[in-house]
């Protein structure tokens, strides 16, 4: 029987991934902190561990130990936060991952890794993998997500096979981060509209993203050791998709039409407050990154990844967007 260890197994991609592979007739462990996501893993019969990756390397060590595969989606991933933070997780806790896996063999490693790497305060289109990256990372998520990076290419070039995706925006039911972000913005202010809304967005399901996942696993050698683009390959407006995404809701979409150079100025400003008086709250309504995400186009080439993996999104944006609209609506 395959044998896979998925890391993150408690976050929404890390738990679709675990279940996918457990339905599949593979024996899965998932890793995470959290308990109670962990309970309900193994009420679905999945293993679980409870390890901080960060933290305790023996223990995630041990854990790749008789694995095929290791599928690394823990992560903090955050548009804000304290930098040693985000070391911890995505930095410290790759290179446990990655020792792990050479120690005991591991057949190959897949490591979740995200786009925000090509980000710079500009309109990008069809960027592939070999694209020049930014001289400076735009926050501390994706300076440390660079770093695992490199650590895992490291690890390759000592013997492990590894495969990088680069998954673009994911979103789907669970998702606690994407949509429900910018659900809180429209509530409570209304979502800044920078140039009418007319940035081009790359989203990707999350059932593409498992998909990718397992086809990064069973793919052929000649995707050792490269990264690889993963999106729904469907760019659309951002007016054009708040406002889907709203009418499916059922609820308001509010929106402010705000210049670029305002808009990145308050986020400036929302950054030092928060840095100054923490005791705001954890994360603030909107960075300068938020900001940028919402202004500049950005989408990604996937033709390496259909080319490659075989990869092919099954699930479009559209069908994406009445999925997660209809699980909130039942859920929250």
């Amino acid at each position: 029987m395959t044998r896979a260890l998925v890391t993150g197994a408690t976050g929404s991609l890390g738990r679709a991934a675990a279940l996918r592979l457990a339905g599949s007739g593979w024996e899965v462990t998932g890793v995470g902190r959290n308990a109670e996501a962990g309970r309900r893993l193994e009420a679905d019969g999945i293993a679980f561990r409870r390890i901080d990756i960060g933290r305790e390397p023996e223990e995630i060590a041990e854990a790749c130990a008789d694995q095929d595969y290791v599928i690394h989606c823990a992560a903090l991933s955050s548009p804000w936060g304290r930098y040693r933070d985000f070391e911890a997780a995505n930095v410290a806790g790759t290179a446990h991952v990655a020792a792990g896996c050479l120690r005991h063999g591991v057949r190959r490693l897949v490591h979740v890794s995200t786009p925000s790497v090509y980000f710079d305060y500009a309109d990008r289109l069809l960027i592939s993998e070999t694209a020049a990256l930014p001289r400076r990372p735009v926050n501390a998520y994706a300076a440390t997500k660079l770093i695992a990076e490199r650590i895992v290419q490291e690890a390759s070039a000592r013997g492990l096979d590894a495969v990088i995706l680069r998954p673009r925006a994911i979103f789907g039911p669970e998702d606690g981060s994407l949509f429900p972000r910018l659900m809180r913005v429209n509530e409570l202010r209304g979502i800044p509209l920078i140039g009418g809304g007319q940035a081009l967005l790359d989203l990707t399901y999350a059932d593409n993203v498992v998909d990718a996942l397992v086809a990064a696993c069973l793919a052929p050698a000649e995707a050792s050791g490269r990264i690889f683009n993963i999106s729904n390959g469907e760019p659309a407006k951002l007016i054009d998709l708040l406002r889907r995404l709203f009418g499916l809701l059922e609820q308001p979409l509010r929106t402010r039409t705000v210049p670029l150079r305002a808009a990145l100025a308050a986020g400036a400003w929302m950054e030092s407050a928060y840095r100054i008086a923490p005791f705001l709250g954890a994360e603030p309504p909107f960075t300068r990154y938020t900001v940028g995400l919402l202004a500049y186009s950005q989408t990604l080439d996937i033709s390496a990844a259909r080319r490659t993996l075989g990869y092919e999104p099954r699930v479009g944006v559209d069908e994406g967007l009445q999925r997660f609209a209809a699980w909130w609506r039942t859920n929250r």
